[in-house]
């Protein structure tokens, strides 16, 4: 096995011929033709998201508007509370507002050129260990995964924190082929970067890479040690800077920071986002449940990836990649220490294995989404390991093992296109069929010519591909809107519009926003913050507005943006998807009350009560959002909708229910 696997078309290490090269000519047009129909995909009917997920969209539409909200990553231009994450995709975004002006298109179209060139990356790290082919089918397998067509069509941070990861990757395998120190420290500060995205998740690939410049870095032990420490530094300060300038900057000058109880970011990093992600144990959390097998935010275990909610998001080829990994381990098993296959074989598996890991056990808030971390590793595991192995047919294990992939592949993706009976019920059976044919094909392929060869290996493809690449072209032809979209034919998990939880009854009118609702008997798998809804007069919306943005009349539209200018704020909404869609449609800051999830201390009571005197808050829309108490979150906000609701006179407008602050009940 050492000798007949481990040989690459272009490293000229393992002690094997060289193939032949393709032309640079043939190379460099395969290559356009795959990043040009990655922007296809990406870019395909992209409008017909809208903002997509509202929350992020006008945080970016402040960011056009103030500089400060831009470098703070505020929900309203007037800074009143930070979104719940670190802001640099607000960046990307919030400049293209800045440059474009606000419109679906400058929202979403750098989500998608990010997508085009964490393909391209991916494509040129592949390439340097295991040559063109290899590099050419981890792309493409990339830009057909499912959740990486979602997320690179929609405008959560996860798009730019995968371009990141992959791209220090990409640094980290250059530098364990040069064993220059500047790759490693670059990858350091793109790790650092990508804590700048989403935080703690950045860090899920440091071992991974650490582990493989440690291991195959062509330089002495001190090197290695004094380059990673290098790195470290690097990874410190890309990452820590912004962190140490907010917890230095005067609080009273600055906007709360959202998803947080103490208006701390640390709080926020090593809490919320951090490690109660991993426990449960997130204080203000909405919906879910404090850990436990069988929380509110789906079963864990290591099956969990597979199954019915997550299993068709990016696990069509994760068999294949997980065996693939052993095999190229054994292979190279008795190779040089710096080995650049077993290398890079260190980087995409340690990044594959840590990740699915924590993704599989963590019991805090999880979203099909957050899988397009894996997207990545999966496809360079295949693009190398399938592509070694067909070099190396000739031999039996190479065959035996290519049929294998090819039928286990084929049948796995048998069964996730059977979860979705209604969506093209011939194609289950094709690739059934197609399995068949190529595992057939497989067993007999070195007895075969070239011609009737590469049929074998098309149809190997066809088999392997034919699932996934039908949900990637669902999943484009799908609009998404919402904080919790998923992949495939058909939206799963929440819904994210008209949602009716067992324990709620009676949210009805548009958008589930105009009559109260009472909470009914808590129900299985259903978090207790889920059963606790309460709502005032007016009606918040439900669970249905925390996690998507209301649709704003024209006549609701035009009474808010009468006199706008007179006010800092035109209005305040509990949580900050209702504040955002309201924000979106006037164009003018909404102050979001209790952040994200109605259940951050901003403001409080006694703060809204003098920004009201002060004539700074206009209007204020709806009324409460969830009595999340019991996890640890503040009911400031359920304190200040109570207090509109005794002061002020409720005026309905196409069903919509809004409180002049300037007008307070006669005594």
């Amino acid at each position: 096995m050492t000798t007949t696997l481990a040989a690459t078309a272009d490293p000229p290490h393992i002690g094997h011929p060289r193939p032949r090269r393709s032309s640079s000519l043939a190379r460099r047009g395969a290559v356009v033709v795959l990043l040009a129909a990655t922007a296809a995909l990406y870019l395909w009917g992209l409008s017909a998201s809208g903002w997509a997920n509202a929350f992020y969209a006008a945080a970016a539409q402040a960011g056009g508007v103030s500089w400060k909200a831009w470098f703070f990553g505020s929900s309203d231009a007037a800074n009143s509370i930070t979104v719940d994450k670190t802001p640099a995709a607000l960046w990307v975004t919030g400049l293209s507002v800045r440059f474009f002006g606000l419109s679906s298109w400058s929202i979403l179209v750098p989500q998608a050129l990010e997508g085009v060139a964490t393909v391209g990356l991916l494509y040129a790290s592949v390439r340097r260990t295991a040559g063109t082919a290899a590099g050419l089918l981890a792309g493409a397998t990339l830009a057909l995964t499912p959740v990486a067509v979602l997320m690179f069509r929609f405008n959560n941070p996860d798009a730019l924190l995968t371009l990141l990861l992959v791209a220090a990757a990409y640094g980290t395998l250059r530098a364990v082929e040069s064993g220059r120190t500047r790759w490693l420290v670059l990858a350091g500060a793109l790790i650092g970067l990508g804590f700048l995205t989403k935080m703690l998740q950045a860090f899920l690939v440091v071992p991974a890479f650490a582990a493989a410049w440690l291991l195959a870095a062509p330089v002495t032990v001190g090197r290695r040690v004094r380059d990673l420490a290098l790195a470290t530094a690097a990874l410190v300060m890309a990452g820590g800077w912004w962190v140490l300038v907010v917890e230095l900057w005067p609080a009273d000058s600055r906007p709360f920071i959202g998803g947080s109880q103490t208006n701390s970011v640390l709080e926020l990093v090593f809490g919320y986002n951090g490690f109660g992600r991993l426990t449960g144990n997130e204080v203000g959390s909405v919906g879910g449940g404090a850990g436990g097998r069988t929380g509110g935010w789906g079963e864990t275990g290591l099956t969990r990836l597979f199954d019915a909610e997550l299993g068709g998001q990016a696990s069509w080829l994760l068999p294949a990649a997980v065996v693939l990994l052993v095999v190229l381990l054994w292979s190279t098993r008795r190779a040089p220490r710096t080995d650049r296959l077993r290398a890079a074989t260190v980087v995409w598996g340690g990044w594959l294995l840590v990740t699915a890991a924590v993704f599989s056990l963590m019991a805090g808030i999880f979203h099909p989404y957050y899988l397009v971390a894996l997207a990545p590793a999966i496809a360079a595991l295949v693009g190398i390991g399938a592509v070694t192995l067909w070099r190396r047919r000739a031999a039996v294990a190479p065959r035996v093992i290519l049929a294998v992939l090819v039928a286990l592949t084929a049948g796995w993706a048998f069964v996730l296109l059977g979860r979705s009976p209604q969506w093209q019920p011939w194609l289950a059976p094709a690739v059934l069929v197609a399995g068949v044919v190529g595992v057939a094909g497989l067993l007999v392929v070195h007895r075969l010519p070239y011609g009737p060869a590469a049929v074998v290996a098309v149809v190997a493809v066809v088999a392997s591909f034919a699932g996934t690449s039908g949900f990637a072209l669902a999943t484009a032809a799908v609009p998404h809107t919402g904080a919790i979209p998923s992949a495939g034919p058909q939206r799963s998990g929440f819904p994210l519009s008209g949602l009716r939880l067992p324990g709620l009854h009676g949210v009805g009118g548009k958008n589930g926003a105009d009559r109260p609702a009472r909470p009914g008997p808590r129900q299985p798998g259903i978090g207790a913050g889920q059963a606790r809804w309460g709502l005032l007069s007016g009606g918040f919306g439900g669970f249905a507005t925390l996690l998507d943005s209301p649709a704003i009349s024209p006549d609701v539209d035009a009474l808010l943006e009468h006199d706008a200018a007179d006010y800092t704020w035109v209005a305040a909404a509990v949580g900050s998807n209702s504040a955002a869609g309201y924000q979106l449609a006037t164009g003018s800051p909404v102050m979001a009350v209790g952040g994200f999830n109605g259940t951050d201390p901003s403001p409080t009571l006694e703060r809204f009560q003098q920004l009201v005197a002060d004539g700074q808050v206009h209007w204020f829309v709806g009324g409460a959002g969830p009595d999340d108490t019991a996890s640890g979150g503040s009911d400031e906000a359920i304190r200040i909708a109570t207090w509109v609701a005794s002061n002020f006179t409720p005026v309905t407008v196409d069903g919509r229910t809004l409180y002049d602050l300037t007008k307070p009940v006669a005594p």
